[in-house]
């Protein structure tokens, strides 16, 4: 299947208008997927989602390897959702708290944020990537796996392992 979504791209960066279109048919369903978890709205996420597509569409050909279709449409997806979020916090502004926290609540919020990462950074290296990737930078797992050149069930176990010793280590149950 990796050979003939290769064999795909390929084509498709070289101009084959009937691989191109097979290859943004394929992906938006993924596409879509990404953008609603990103996207405020389903409406957004619909929109970003076929920006992605369309400059998939118009780009291909600038693509440089093959194996980074996947982060490459993320990454539009992503800005496109960031962009639509922008555009909506200009059009309707937040208004600002009334209440400003306390400086002991501030302070507890600092110290929740140092006892995290300090659990975060005493796991062991393979364990962290996996942690910081998938509940940090939120990517998906398949993602993960494939950029730690791990498969699917290695990736998760890792992931698990990571959580486990991350809520052990701030006191939470086991």
């Amino acid at each position: 299947m990796a050979d003939l979504d290769e064999q795909l791209i390929t084509a498709a960066r070289a101009g084959d208008l009937n691989a191109l279109t097979t290859l943004v048919a394929d992906s938006h369903p993924t596409v879509r997927r990404f953008a609603r978890t990103l996207c405020s709205t389903p409406e957004d996420a619909e929109d970003a989602a076929q920006e992605a597509l369309i400059i998939l569409y118009r780009k291909i050909g600038m693509l440089r390897a093959t194996s980074a279709l996947t982060s490459w449409m993320f990454r539009i997806v992503r800005n496109e959702c960031l962009r639509r979020a922008r555009q909506l916090l200009r059009e309707h502004p937040i208004a600002p708290e009334t209440t400003t926290p306390s400086a002991e609540d501030e302070v507890l919020r600092q110290l929740e944020a140092q006892a995290v990462a300090a659990a975060i950074a005493d796991l062991p290296p393979d364990q962290r990537s996996v942690l910081v990737l998938r509940d940090v930078q939120g990517y998906s797992g398949p993602t993960v796996a494939k950029s730690l050149g791990l498969n699917i069930p290695a990736m998760k176990s890792r992931l698990h392992r990571a959580r486990t010793t991350v809520r052990v280590s701030l006191g939470g149950e086991s």
